[in-house]
């Protein structure tokens, strides 16, 4: 779980661990997307619900409740931006990606570590990565999700915060499904349910990606 428990208000809206990657996750990475996902029949409340969930692409501008929160924040951006460097060097490009991470992930009521884990398994944070089967973006999102629950342009895909919308959804879904057990929802956002593999590399990579803030009190 998250060392951060702030309760951001959402609008409308020390690193512990180096970003190291073995080559075991590396090769992982790049054979094991989320390609295999499986298109299942959606109960018509269950397809109205998702579409709404992605729906409402307000810019991700968190908003905080008290100046502390806000604080926590900005010392957890500090300490992501310093691991994430070397894959984006470009300050306002890391930034945009952390903050829009931050705010998806817990707009589905997701572990940002576990969101920016998964991210580096499917895609090494590679904004335009796509699998042999078509999965696009950072969260190697399947076309057939933009039909499903969307307006059906799967170019969209591409746009960070449309990607990571769709992917933060359709975890939370899966999640949902299987009455919150991460490791089988990560099974199902894999194509692979119930096989250690990949669930096993996510939670790896996440926890290059906890947070325990230096300031919190006992």
């Amino acid at each position: 779980m998250d060392a951060m428990k702030t309760s951001p208000v959402i609008s409308r809206r020390n690193c512990l661990l180096p970003l190291l990657v073995g080559p075991s996750l590396c090769l992982f990475s790049e054979s094991s997307r989320a390609g295999g996902q499986v298109e299942e029949p959606l109960a018509d409340s269950v397809r109205t619900a998702l579409t709404s969930a992605v729906s409402n692409q307000a810019p991700p501008v968190p908003e905080f409740s008290d100046t502390d929160s806000r604080l926590v924040y900005l010392r957890w951006l500090g300490s992501m931006s310093d691991r994430l460097w070397h894959k984006k060097p470009e300050w306002l490009v890391r930034k945009e990606f952390l903050q829009t991470v931050w705010y998806e992930s817990r707009r589905a009521g997701l572990e940002t570590s576990l969101v920016l884990g998964l991210i580096q398994v499917e895609s090494n944070f590679r904004k335009f990565a796509v699998s042999s089967v078509g999965a696009r973006g950072y969260m190697q999102v399947m076309p057939f999700w933009t039909r499903v629950i969307g307006d059906g342009d799967a170019g969209k895909l591409f746009n960070l915060q449309t990607n990571l919308r769709f992917g933060c959804v359709i975890l939370r879904h899966y999640l949902d499904r299987e009455q919150g057990d991460v490791y089988m929802a990560l099974g199902r956002y894999n194509g692979s349910r119930g096989k250690p593999q990949y669930p096993d590399a996510v939670f790896g990579a996440q926890r290059n990606w906890v947070y325990v803030d230096p300031l919190k009190k006992a």
